[in-house]
């Protein structure tokens, strides 16, 4: 454990957080964190169910007094994003994370931290670690593949919970009890490509250092999409000379903000000298009207030599380039009933020009159903009008707000208590799990919190580690009022 984090510690919760992070568990890649989640409970002779989505449910029966008290589920996602910037070797398959502290904040080199969620992980297995603790029935639930779709909570199996309180942890904004959520779907389209060949040199362009983010909580802040950014480039160079392309791919994530792209291009070298002038030309322009949102944006160009190459037929071409130009992307529509809250929205997270087809992949959110579904037909129109194919591969419902919730009220009034202010409450654009534990527990009453961490999905991630102890110590007078 990072000495310093040790020094800061409060009741083992960077202790966990620090051993969950030795545990690589991108999205896709949970065994190991769920048997040390099983492996957990086991050594503290704790009831525990370990499914076939890897889901990981522990229970700790009530302390002496607090038998009749209300059991309360604490819930988190064990999967975290797995990003990187270029120059980082990380494996995320077989390395976990490294953390370092920076004053409040603990973050890791140059990857995504994992905060987002695995600090609900570990505020679950400090809570069921503490023997002192006063609480009622907890059970914690631990769910698989949350940044891919929700798999872990569209399969796990509620019948052995009997709370009808549930604490999510997966928020990001401390003094922020969230209410309600965005559903959402995941869908991709495959536009067939066909191919020529011919004798020039291979043009490498690339985009990078662009911001990036989370596709639902970040999606208003004007960041821009290098896949996007890319198409622009490609169909403006047209304006100076004709090349092809080879390949391109941009993004790495459904629901992140791609920040980097890359582009092979097949050119004449007798055409070089004057794509070249209008390859600077267009950064130039680009970097001037993107100079305050992104100020960092870099576009560089190499020659990668002569050579024969098969690139897009000149048809293909143009219906990817229509595809990558036209479709939607970002903010769709504003909520008329919450100020400032995301309605609707789409992400082209990534992108990629195959040897036989061009693909896109989208992440669409949205609080109202019927829209979110117009949204996946527009894209589904777009593609078969091209020639491609749409198919949805995982969606998930709103979390609706309900007016009356006495766990809100409740959380209301210990918040009052510790803080001596009123906590904001808040629908959110993103997706949580919540949505599904609202459709599987009859009853259940729900809301969301969590400490304070910045730039999600980035390898800017960093929690701070001052939020992080006020809000475990809420947590811990929450439970233990609840008698």
């Amino acid at each position: 454990m990072n000495q310093q984090l040790q020094e800061l510690d409060y009741k083992n919760v960077f202790h966990f957080f620090s051993e969950i992070s030795a545990v690589p568990r991108g999205s896709r890649n949970n065994t190991a964190i769920s048997n040390y989640l099983a492996d957990f409970a086991k050594k503290r002779n704790l009831e525990y169910v370990q499914d076939e989505f890897e889901n990981v449910v522990i229970i700790k029966e009530a302390a002496p007094g607090y038998e009749n008290a209300p059991a309360i589920i604490i819930q988190g996602h064990m999967d975290m994003v797995c990003e990187k910037t270029n120059d980082c070797t990380h494996d995320f398959l077989t390395q976990g994370i490294e953390l370092f502290v920076d004053g409040d904040y603990v973050h890791a080199d140059r990857t995504t931290l994992g905060a987002d969620n695995g600090i609900a992980v570990a505020y679950a297995l400090a809570l069921l670690d503490d023997a002192g603790l006063k609480h009622p029935r907890i059970e914690a639930v631990f769910t698989t593949d949350e940044e891919t779709g929700m798999d872990g909570a569209i399969g796990v199996d509620v019948s052995v919970l009997k709370g009808k309180y549930l604490l999510n942890v997966d928020s990001e904004n401390e003094g922020s009890l969230w209410t309600s959520s965005a559903g959402g779907l995941t869908g991709t389209c495959d536009l067939p490509v066909n191919r020529i060949s011919a004798k020039g040199i291979k043009i490498n362009i690339a985009v990078s250092e662009l911001q990036g983010g989370h596709s639902g909580a970040e999606i208003h802040k004007n960041r821009t999409n290098a896949t996007k950014l890319m198409g622009r480039m490609l169909f403006e160079l047209r304006n100076y000379v004709h090349f092809g392309l080879i390949d391109m791919m941009g993004g790495l994530k459904d629901n992140a903000i791609p920040r980097d792209a890359v582009a092979n291009l097949f050119l004449k070298p007798e055409d070089l000298e004057e794509f070249q002038s209008g390859f600077e030309e267009l950064v130039k322009k680009y970097k001037n009207e993107l100079v305050s949102s992104e100020p960092n944006l870099e576009i560089q160009m190499n020659d990668l030599g002569e050579g024969e190459f098969k690139y897009l037929h000149p048809t293909s071409f143009e219906k990817m380039l229509f595809m990558l130009l036209n479709t939607p992307n970002g903010v769709q529509v504003m909520s008329t009933d919450i100020p400032g809250l995301v309605e609707s929205s789409v992400n082209l997270g990534v992108f990629r020009v195959e040897e036989e087809k061009a693909m896109f992949c989208f992440s669409v959110r949205s609080s109202v159903n019927s829209y979110k579904q117009y949204l996946c037909d527009k894209l589904g129109y777009m593609s078969q009008f091209l020639g491609g194919e749409f198919y949805v591969r995982s969606q998930y419902p709103a979390w609706e707000y309900k007016k009356e919730s006495p766990l809100r009220e409740y959380l209301i009034k210990v918040f009052k208590e510790q803080y001596g202010r009123e906590p904001e409450l808040e629908a959110i654009h993103a997706g949580l799990e919540c949505s599904f534990f609202a459709e599987k527990i009859p009853g259940v009453d729900i809301v969301s919190l969590g400490p304070d961490m910045f730039d999600i999905h980035t390898p800017k991630e960093r929690l701070s580690i001052s939020s992080a102890i006020r809000v475990y110590k809420y947590l811990e007078k929450a439970i233990e009022g609840l008698k």
